[in-house]
């Protein structure tokens, strides 16, 4: 498990650094020049602290793995990113438009992936958690 949880570090970091194509990638500049300069703003923080959000979890399984397995401080901690990503989990499928992804090759390779991510540290934190 502690392999596990290491390589899911990984990716988190990974995922931690595909944010920073994200306001070319999606335009921002183009789509949210509608919004008042405090919701750009706001976007802008936000994306960048969801960033770091997920590079530090990754940073922490990278470091930590054995500690998260094997103390009840640990086991709390994977409680917690257990809730943290079951509830993204469910944003995927409750949130997020159909229309984003459905009829389009690439965005429903990218849906069933990151879903399949999603899943995958929600059932890991939670055995880990529980263990």
């Amino acid at each position: 498990m502690i392999s596990v949880l290491k390589i899911l570090g990984i990716i988190l970091i990974l995922l931690a650094f595909l944010h920073l194509i994200f306001p070319r990638y999606f335009r921002w500049k183009e789509e949210l020049a509608g919004l008042s300069l405090i919701n750009r703003e706001i976007m802008g923080v936000h994306t960048f602290f969801v960033a770091l959000t997920v590079f530090l979890m990754g940073l922490l399984l990278v470091s930590s793995a054995g500690l998260l397995l094997t103390t009840p401080l640990g086991r709390r901690v994977c409680a917690g990113l257990a809730l943290f990503w079951g509830s993204r989990l469910l944003c995927q499928f409750f949130w997020y438009s159909t229309v984003n992804w459905k009829g389009k090759p690439l965005e429903t390779v990218v849906h069933i992936l990151f879903t399949l991510l999603w899943i995958t540290l929600t059932v890991t934190f939670t055995l880990a958690a529980i263990a």
